[in-house]
């Protein structure tokens, strides 16, 4: 599954850093947070490891 935008590849890369123990849960907010509690390991880093070329910095609403 790719990301829609760039915040929602830093949020998943946010996420997975602390998944992996390299920086506190705590220090999660928002969407990374809840990114934190609800998906595996494997989806947070496909997410991440999405290309950013041609990506808008947020996905539109619609």
């Amino acid at each position: 599954m790719p990301a829609k935008s760039k915040a929602q590849q830093k949020a998943a890369g946010a996420a997975l850093s602390a998944k992996r123990g390299d920086t506190k849960q705590g220090d999660l907010q928002g969407a990374s947070k809840s990114m934190y509690e609800s998906m595996s390991e494997k989806e947070l880093r496909d997410l991440a490891g999405t290309k950013r070329k041609g990506k808008p910095e947020h996905a539109s609403k619609s």
